[in-house]
């Protein structure tokens, strides 16, 4: 056997003789790749240089090559003259309309693709459910045995698996495809009855999370109202949480500058956000539906302006309070539901309440003096009654006492104002009477004190039902003569009972 017949001879090597310049030419590299390639690749034919064959420059002698190419070029151009006019008629309408039939389509077009799918052209919908034979209006369909009435047990099976599709999006029943579901009565009327239910919760959630503040958290609008204060420069930062209440979250908050001159900012400020959930609202209605200065505004079918009156109604009575030099949070600002106010404490703590704090004997008598001298000054020179005045309404600072929370507060010419009134002196007797403050009178003896009413009863059920017999005369009176005749200014004297 030759070495030339051994498969693993040393191939015959050719040397051959050139010069770097050679080594170093493309055009040496190109014709060395060309010889490569003809050899590996013999059936390949290669294609002579020369430019790209385009419309403009081909040279052809078949027709058929030359009318496709020109239909080609025509339906290229009437496919962008419809895109044109999609985009002229459609603009920035969220419904659109589309030309995507009359689109010429050809199979030796090669910018289109075999694999590509698009369900909008297709006749039929796989993830469309097949709608179920009607049955005609005589209520059955065939003859003799073969007779099916519209309460076949499949065909209703049929029917209810597609009325499943009207279902809210959130509840998922699944496509169905390719299977023969039959759902009896029974339980599509349960799969029926959880789908409303799981709607109206998902809206209860929403509505929750959307439109009502949270324990010691805000809804986003309120939170919008905040930023809106601090980007404006009315207030420096907000801190915290410093107290929660049914109907009511209280922020502490550095003051800013004020954007005018004549108003002038606290360098710490109360932010009280008045909750947006109604129902802490629906039985405190009654305190402001017959409040003169409320009621022609009240509604009892839009409960959200009747928090934001309530926020109103506070900022009203603290101005009375405030003129009158009555201990009371100075008011900065009122947006909706949300009232700035000046802080009552210091340095980020806020003042105790009086039943928190413990008083001598000495500060005991001279808070309560102190509060029926605020008592009398509220009814007469303010014209307010408290109506919700006890030892959690009342703060204990730099040796006084300041009083808080008269959102609920009323005129004395609301029709259960001494109602209100009678249970106040009762709250306030009560407390100090049990702190040890001898000089405290009773409820009675107090309700004449504060109001200049001599009414005499043996007890209290008499006491309240003369009270009673007043407020029915009053509200008589204003109803005859008028709301107007019965009221009084802010400088006024408070109103005569006993015509």
């Amino acid at each position: 056997m030759g070495e030339e017949a051994c498969p693993w001879g040393a191939p015959k090597t050719t040397s051959i003789s050139c010069s770097l310049a050679d080594v170093m030419s493309e055009q040496l590299a190109k014709e060395l790749q060309l010889e490569e390639e003809n050899a590996a690749f013999p059936e390949v034919v290669a294609v002579a240089e020369g430019p790209f064959i385009t419309g403009e420059n081909i040279d052809t002698s078949s027709d058929l090559m030359l009318a496709q190419m020109l239909q080609m070029e025509f339906d290229r151009e009437y496919d962008a003259q419809l895109r044109r006019e999609e985009k002229k008629i459609n603009g920035d309408s969220k419904v659109s309309i589309s030309f995507e039939n009359y689109r010429k389509v050809h199979p030796y077009d090669s910018d289109s693709s075999e694999d590509e799918v698009d369900w909008q052209d297709t006749r039929h919908d796989p993830y469309r459910a097949d709608k179920p034979t009607t049955t005609p209006r005589k209520g059955f369909v065939g003859k003799g045995k073969d007779i099916t009435t519209k309460h076949d047990e499949v065909v209703c099976g049929r029917k209810n698996t597609a009325r499943m599709e009207n279902f809210a999006p959130e509840f998922q029943v699944g496509d169905g495809i390719g299977m023969d579901l039959k759902l009896s009565n029974q339980v599509f009327n349960a799969l029926k009855q959880h789908a409303y239910s799981e709607e109206r919760r998902s809206a209860r959630l929403h509505e929750k999370k959307e439109h009502s503040t949270a324990e010691k958290a805000v809804d986003p609008k309120t939170r919008l109202l905040l930023y809106k204060m601090v980007n404006a420069g009315m207030l420096e930062t907000i801190t915290g949480c410093i107290s929660t209440g049914k109907e009511s979250v209280v922020f502490h908050a550095y003051g800013g500058k004020s954007a005018t001159e004549d108003k002038v900012i606290p360098p710490e400020c109360a932010i009280k956000v008045f909750k947006t959930t109604l129902n802490e609202f629906k039985n405190r209605d009654k305190y402001i539906k017959d409040d003169y200065r409320f009621k022609d505004r009240f509604s009892k079918l839009n409960p959200r302006k009747i928090i934001r009156m309530w926020a109103e109604k506070e900022m009203h009575n603290l101005t009375r309070m405030q003129n009158a030099g009555i201990p009371c949070p100075q008011v900065v600002i009122l947006k909706k539901h949300v009232l700035v106010m000046s802080f009552i404490g210091q340095d980020q703590v806020p003042a105790p309440k009086l039943k928190d704090v413990t008083l001598s004997s000495e500060d005991m008598k001279k808070a309560y003096y102190q509060i029926l001298n605020m008592m009398q000054q509220l009814y007469k020179e303010c014209n307010l009654v408290h109506a919700d005045l006890s030892e959690y309404n009342m703060l204990w600072h730099d040796g006084k006492v300041w009083l808080i929370d008269v959102s609920q507060s009323v005129e004395p010419t609301h029709p259960h104002g001494l109602e209100f009134l009678f249970r106040d002196c009762r709250n306030v007797s009560q407390f100090f009477q049990k702190g040890g403050v001898a000089e405290a009178l009773n409820e009675r003896e107090l309700f004449n004190a504060v109001s200049g009413l001599n009414i005499t009863a043996d007890n209290e059920v008499d006491f309240q039902a003369e009270i009673e017999a007043l407020e029915k005369m009053n509200e008589d009176h204003v109803q005859n003569h008028g709301k107007k005749l019965s009221m009084f200014s802010n400088d006024g004297d408070p109103p005569i009972y006993d015509e």
